[in-house]
């Protein structure tokens, strides 16, 4: 059964901005429990040619191989046009045309549902690790990022987003900047608001492998995330708020979620 990505918390939580915010004090925070990511470098890979499915529809998708890519145009009020072509899960590119506003416009993603979005217990797993691969089209405003929703999807009592943004242009997470966390020579700069957690790497990572699991159980040990969550959602996507007016593309060649 499909499920699509529920969006309330994303436009309450996430933002666009061309100048950085304010950030309180960093404090140290490390993890070495890492395999060392991929060097950062376009990926070569079958490009998607000949489409299996195609959408422009505000909330079009496609199930493939136990995973849900869809065209999340969640802030269609806003929005400019969008077109999602997909040849696999882990093989497609989005067209997108926004417009040169600050706000967040869609969230074109891949991503896997876990339990029918019921989730599971994070301690029920001793692996959550993921694979990735996706450019964005270096214009205008965007970050390309991990989506995990934790003790549910969406806008609720409890409810936690956590972001791992592996690509940035001008954009700004919502909170404030709490401290760092580096795993596997990669140092992320973590931004926290209720509800909402932001690993934001330093360094443009266009493919490589994340362990999930052991920056979750960092988040919770920091108190940032409540102990023992459900993992309900792991997508991969990019954040589009501005491509200047033009049409921009952003491709996607790997993605993988492994839990066990």
């Amino acid at each position: 059964m499909r499920a699509v990505l529920l969006v309330i918390s994303v436009l309450l939580l996430a933002g666009c901005s061309a100048a950085p915010a304010p950030v309180a004090a960093p404090a140290a925070g490390t993890s070495a429990s890492a395999p060392a990511p991929s060097t950062p470098a376009a990926t070569a890979a079958p490009s998607c040619v000949t489409p299996e499915f195609t959408t422009s529809e505000t909330d079009g998708g496609w199930d493939d191989g136990g995973y849900y890519v869809h065209n999340n145009m969640w802030n269609s009020d806003e929005a400019g046009p969008e077109t999602l072509y997909a040849c696999a899960y882990n093989n497609w590119y989005v067209e997108s045309t926004q417009p040169s506003t600050t706000s967040v416009k869609t969230y074109p993603n891949v991503h896997k549902d876990i339990n029918n979005l019921d989730g599971k217990p994070f301690n029920d797993y001793s692996v959550i690790k993921s694979t990735f691969a996706g450019r964005g089209p270096g214009v205008g405003i965007y970050d390309v990022a991990y989506d995990l929703w934790l003790n549910g999807v969406g806008d609720g009592d409890g409810v936690t987003e956590l972001m791992v943004w592996t690509e940035n242009l001008k954009q700004v997470p919502s909170g404030d900047k709490l401290t760092t966390y580096t795993a596997a020579g990669a140092t992320y700069d973590v931004w926290v608001k209720d509800g909402y957690v932001a690993f934001v790497s330093q360094e443009t990572q266009y493919s490589g492998s994340l362990v999930l699991k052991a920056m979750v159980a960092w988040s919770i040990a920091q108190g940032f995330i409540p102990a023992n969550p459900t993992v309900n959602q792991i997508g991969y996507g990019i954040e589009f708020c501005s491509t200047d007016g033009g049409k921009a593309r952003f491709t996607l060649t790997d993605f993988s979620v492994t839990m066990s």
